[in-house]
């Protein structure tokens, strides 16, 4: 039975990193693989049998000691303790292959050189563009940034990149140039997997080798989703309330277009985004955090769903939750989202940013037939049962270990 070993920061349903973390793991372990994970402590996480090998938590914003604050300035460059403990699991469990999703930061790039060093195969999904920006998503100051282009990397520094703080900003400089200069990426990890094409174009335009890199598509398991093809009447985020969402263009829109908006989510941008709200006139219900049937009968009752991002995003799972669920999708033209949307099949695109572009997509939608909007539900549905489903993606991904020698039979 080939064994399967794992690494996230965190081990609950975080953001989608992490829902793609989660899923993989169990998908692999109904197929019939023995699967394990190495993350961080963390009072969120979920139940684990090896919780007992996770690193120590790091949450940076918190408040910690001054003593705790520079040894969690070490361990995000390079964690002794992370490369014991993944070592510790490796003797107990004798992986076939490792796969990393995020670890910067909290677990460090430390834990690859730890897992090549034994012979093992390691694979990691970018779920960001961390490897060429240092704050990982080439937004700052309200816009998308390619400034460190080239590895001019201190530009985090002089742009206050992360959080608008100089000294996070300077330890994600420090941590950064580092491993830009030990090449760690490079050297441990065998395959770079790229969930949307955009991205694999980004590395290569900036210099990334070729031979490292794969698209491999994130995937959503339809069948743990009963979907809904009848249209409702408001139009539903769900996610993070960050700026880089667009979520102020989406409520200006909204209000232009005099259509229901829910937003479902929690975040830093949720005060100003309920004054927005007001102030325009918008008729908008904040839902907060909501989560498994709870988030699901609210996207089963919606209209469609909107991604109304101005950064780079990569491949939103939101999307293929969305078609799980049997419900359109109207998504900015920006970064791998246009992928994922097939114009006049499984929802609309529009400009992003443009309040005034988005307005008419939703103004559009909001009267076009009913069985217009069914349709795009089933065919968004049918969609990722062709290619973007469980099977295909463990099919995809076996066929990638293969290639390194991974003796994947069950």
């Amino acid at each position: 039975m080939p064994t399967l070993l794992t690494l996230n920061n965190y081990y609950y349903r975080r953001g989608g990193a992490d829902v793609a973390f989660l899923e993989q793991l169990d998908l692999f372990r109904r197929n019939g693989w023995d699967v394990a994970a190495f993350s961080m402590a963390h009072e969120k996480n979920l139940a684990s049998p090896w919780a007992r090998y996770f690193v120590k938590e790091i949450e940076f914003g918190r408040q910690y000691s001054r003593l705790r604050m520079l040894e969690n300035a070490v361990k995000s460059i390079y964690s002794f303790e992370a490369v014991s403990k993944v070592r510790a699991l490796v003797r107990k469990l004798r992986p076939d292959v490792a796969h990393a999703h995020n670890i910067y930061h909290h677990l460090s790039p430390s834990v690859l050189g730890a897992l090549k060093g034994d012979g093992i195969p390691v694979f990691m999904t970018l779920h960001d563009l961390k490897l060429l920006c240092p704050a990982r998503t080439m937004w700052t100051n309200g816009g998308v940034c390619e400034a460190c282009k080239g590895g001019r990397l201190r530009n985090v520094i002089a742009r206050k990149c992360m959080k608008g703080s100089l000294a996070l900003s300077t330890l994600i400089f420090i941590e950064s140039s580092v491993h830009q200069r030990l090449h760690t990426y490079q050297r441990n990890v065998d395959k770079l997997i790229a969930p949307s094409k955009f991205v694999l174009g980004k590395f290569r335009e900036w210099g990334w080798p070729e031979r490292q890199l794969v698209h491999i598509p994130n995937f959503v398991d339809a069948e743990r989703f009963s979907a809904s093809f009848v249209a409702g009447h408001a139009f539903l985020y769900f996610g993070r309330l960050t700026e880089e969402k667009g979520l102020a263009t989406l409520i200006n829109a909204a209000a232009l277009a005099r259509v229901t908006l829910w937003i479902v989510g929690t975040g830093p941008e949720e005060g100003r985004l309920r004054s927005l709200a007001e102030q325009s006139g918008a008729d908008v219900i904040f839902h907060g955090f909501k989560t498994d049937d709870a988030l699901w009968n609210l996207v089963r009752e919606a209209r469609a769903v909107v991604v109304p991002s101005e950064w780079y995003e990569n491949a939103p799972i939101s999307i293929l939750e969305a078609y799980a669920l049997g419900k359109p999708v109207i998504g900015a033209r920006i970064g791998g989202i246009p992928e994922m949307i097939r114009d006049d099949e499984t929802g609309r695109l529009f400009e992003s940013k443009n309040v005034d572009d988005l307005a008419r997509v939703l103004e559009t939608v909001a009267k076009v037939a009913n069985s217009v909007v069914e349709s795009w539900g089933r065919e968004g549905r049918k969609w990722i049962e062709q290619e973007y489903s469980a099977a295909r993606y463990y099919e995809r991904l076996v066929d990638l270990y293969s290639q390194f020698g991974v003796n994947c039979n069950v």
